[in-house]
């Protein structure tokens, strides 16, 4: 540990990645609230590997709610939290062969009546977005909202919030085991014990385990390793590439500067919760799947990396309390866009916990959709 655990506190919150540093920061000012984390420091396994915007179609139209709440929070945070937003345009493309034009259309007809701006494009439009698209890549529904997130600042910026409000953090502290009690829980957490009221699980890949060390019976959270790489490119793509993401999810990318680009196979592969690396399997699929979209000649693979997206057995974010044990709490399953959707989640479970109703477009959100009561 890098610090002494105290040994009572109101909330306990395993994982200090961004689901367990937002709700720390919302919770902190109203119940004591102590993060624990397993590595040297937080956000090491999915926070601090993404490739984070803000996508408001992205995740489905389950997750679109949360995210379009969100983005004022991202985008014109309080003074107090920090000096200037999150987010700086980006655009995004989903984008088809023309055997996809019914696809995209199904895509854009579905997001439209949510308030998403979609617009409907094809042919030359589509290929003056994206320099060297080869032709049978044709069909596209363009979101000129999507931004990139500054993940490393927010989640710092959550940090220090939720210390300033009194929350600790301890690091390099696995959590064994919970016992429940009548108080509510007794908590190993690397050697020391902790008595606390509420458990909140926000422990990502690790969530299921966290549950079974608890007595509480697992939802079904899937880790899965995701591979990204960082290319450069023999021909000059601007920095301002949009995010272009295939309708079918075999692949997106998006620019990272001049000549310069982030790329995904979008591969999900179950794994055990663990410190992941991307396979050079999955590199070359990237690479091949990029090069039948764009005549681009790669210069040379700068980077690679993998991280862990975790999926509920629907594919929605699970917050709230566990159906069997109300005093266990479920913050999981935020796959890749929990960054996006921070501040929703963490307000609405903030306000399940102690903490005021949120106000704006969070507070109008019906959290009950994402309620771990869906799997009783």
């Amino acid at each position: 540990m890098t610090a002494a655990a105290p040994s009572a506190t109101d909330v306990l919150i395993v994982g200090a990645g961004i689901a367990g540093a937002s709700l720390a920061a919302a919770l902190a000012p109203w119940r004591r609230v102590l993060l624990v984390e397993a590595e040297d420091a937080p956000g090491y396994h999915a926070t601090g590997r993404s490739a984070a915007f803000w996508h408001e179609s992205y995740g489905g139209a389950g997750v679109q709610p949360l995210t379009r709440a969100s983005f004022e929070a991202l985008d014109r945070p309080h003074a107090d939290f920090a000096e200037r937003g999150f987010l700086t345009p980006r655009g995004a493309l989903t984008l088809g062969r023309a055997a996809d034009a019914a696809a995209v259309d199904a895509f854009a007809d579905e997001f439209r009546p949510k308030g998403v701006a979609v617009e409907r494009i094809s042919g030359n439009a589509v290929a003056a977005l994206v320099p060297g698209l080869r032709p049978q890549w044709c069909e596209a529904a363009y979101e000129s909202g999507c931004r990139d997130i500054d993940v490393g600042r927010l989640h710092a910026a959550y940090l220090r919030a939720a210390k300033r409000a009194g929350a600790q953090l301890v690091t390099r502290a696995s959590m064994r085991r919970a016992c429940r009690v009548a108080a509510g829980w007794v908590v190993e957490v690397g050697g020391a014990t902790i008595h606390a009221d509420l458990l909140v699980n926000a422990a990502g890949a690790w969530a299921d385990r966290v549950a079974a060390a608890s007595g509480i019976a697992p939802l079904g959270i899937r880790p899965c390793r995701r591979t990204m790489v960082q290319l450069r490119l023999g021909v000059p793509t601007p920095a301002a590439l949009p995010l272009v993401i295939d309708i079918g999810g075999d692949f997106y990318f998006k620019g990272e500067s001049e000549g310069r680009i982030w790329l995904t196979p979008h591969d999900e592969t179950p794994v055990d919760p663990h410190d992941v690396a991307p396979e050079d399997i999955d590199v070359a699929t990237a690479i091949d799947r990029l090069q039948s979209v764009v005549d681009w000649p790669v210069a040379a693979v700068e980077r690679k990396w993998a991280g862990l997206r975790s999926f509920a057995p629907d594919r929605l974010p699970v917050f709230g309390s566990d159906p069997h044990e109300a005093r266990f709490i479920w913050c999981a399953g935020q796959g890749g866009f929990g960054i996006q959707t921070a501040p929703a989640i963490a307000g609405l479970l903030a306000a399940q916990l102690g903490a005021p109703e949120p106000r704006g477009a969070i507070g109008r959100i019906d959290p009950s959709p994402f309620a771990a009561s869906r799997f009783a």
